[in-house]
């Protein structure tokens, strides 16, 4: 599988967010996609349920950058990739976004690895897991200092990043 650098140096750096225990739909990036984004909604179907806004077009047949309406990124950053074949491929976890076991942004290796037993680490060197539940995605993480300061939940099959 392959495990993105890239894809994690191009979405949005955030910090720590609520307990799990107050995670709502609009806090938690499950695995099938945040709120009514979902991986694999093509541009159209994701233009429509209102949530995103484009951001920057990709280069040569690459993926386009979109910000989820709620949760904008920040200059320079995307929310999320949408690839021409896959639709929506990456979503990026915002401040306060969690995964529904608990994981987000300042999480520690300690705490993925008790949420995830099953976590693995990329040649990159990045951990990242099949995501409970969508045997079709996959949640990754970038750490610095022992936290957690990207999450990204992919499609398996995602064509924007390495």
């Amino acid at each position: 599988m392959k495990v993105l650098v890239a894809v994690l140096a191009g979405g949005a750096l955030l910090t720590a967010g609520a307990p799990a225990f107050a995670q709502s739909a609009k806090t938690t990036l499950g695995p099938y996609g945040y709120g009514k984004v979902r991986l694999g909604m093509s541009e159209k179907q994701a233009k429509a349920t209102g949530a995103v806004v484009f951001k920057r077009a990709g280069e040569a047949g690459s993926c386009s950058g979109w910000d989820l309406k709620a949760l904008p990124s920040g200059k320079g950053n995307v929310g999320l990739f949408l690839s021409k074949k896959r639709g929506v491929a990456l979503i990026f976890a915002a401040k306060g976004v969690k995964t529904p076991e608990g994981i987000g942004l300042g999480s520690t290796m300690k705490q993925i690895k008790k949420a995830y037993p099953g976590v693995k680490t990329a040649a990159s060197g990045y951990p990242y897991v099949s995501a409970p539940g969508n045997s079709k995605a996959y949640y990754s993480f970038l750490l610095s200092k022992g936290k957690v300061y990207e999450l990204a939940l992919g499609l398996k099959t995602q064509d924007c990043v390495n």
